[in-house]
């Protein structure tokens, strides 16, 4: 203890040694950042106004694609997300979208690297940049991906009826990146007890003037509205300022 002492208090008193401290920092997911920077460059070269939805499993994500196939007037292609199988793109193509299925194995979200590497994909099979929205699935989680930058302008989070209304500060990583919150399954409200308005009082709680929508994808009109915010957003410039 004593040479300690010592040793620390020629230390202090050596005219020789720069007593200037160093902060050394790195964002661990910068090699993810820099991809996501690279995929922005692609979006704006191809024109791309890029959509990142995100929810739980079984939200109704692709169903609300299946619906928005419909509008003629809004042309886009999709990346799909999930562990496993090609479903989800299967039920776009069968819609006439053209589609790309990501599969990760195991990782619970995507990844800018695997975006990049989807779009490759996509591109044998449409001209990618003949549309004006490229939409991305991301994998059911509502904790992962909101961790995980993939470039987009606009990022939407899908939350189902059924999970109930709490999970906006039970899980305020996701919503704190929303861009706007879609409620999905909206005409099952009655049945699970879902309060629509605890839902706005706790986004407002959590990140003031976050867009709310109510979705029935067999109601074209609640389809349509989001549809139409998305063009609004596309011709207004929006870009998100949320940073992962």
């Amino acid at each position: 203890m004593i040479n300690e002492i010592n040793t620390n208090t020629r230390l202090e008193s050596n005219p020789t040694l720069n007593p200037t401290s160093i902060k050394v920092a790195k964002r661990i997911l910068s090699l993810n950042d820099q991809k996501a920077n690279e995929l922005r460059a692609y979006y704006k070269a191809h024109n791309l106004y890029v959509i990142n939805l995100m929810s739980s499993p079984g939200s109704g994500k692709t169903t609300f694609l299946e619906s928005l196939s419909a509008y003629e007037d809004f042309r886009f292609c999709v990346l799909e997300g999930d562990l496993q199988t090609n479903r989800d793109a299967e039920r776009l193509e069968q819609k006439g979208v053209s589609a790309y299925q990501i599969t990760t194995g195991e990782a619970c979200h995507l990844e800018a690297v695997m975006v990049e590497q989807g779009l490759a994909e996509l591109g044998k099979r449409c001209d990618v940049g003949s549309y004006e929205y490229l939409i991305i699935e991301n994998v059911g989680n509502l904790v992962c991906p909101a961790s995980y930058d993939l470039g987009a302008a606009l990022n939407v989070v899908f939350l189902s009826t059924p999970e109930g209304d709490d999970k906006v500060l039970k899980y305020p990583s996701m919503f704190l990146c929303a861009d706007v919150v879609v409620v999905s399954k909206a005409d099952l409200c009655e049945v699970f007890g879902f309060r629509i308005d605890r839902v706005r009082e706790d986004l407002a709680r959590l990140k003031k003037d976050v867009p709310l929508f109510v979705l029935n994808s067999r109601d074209s009109a609640s389809v349509g509205a989001i549809k139409e915010f998305f063009v609004q957003c596309k011709n207004e410039g929006f870009y998100s300022a949320h940073i992962f």
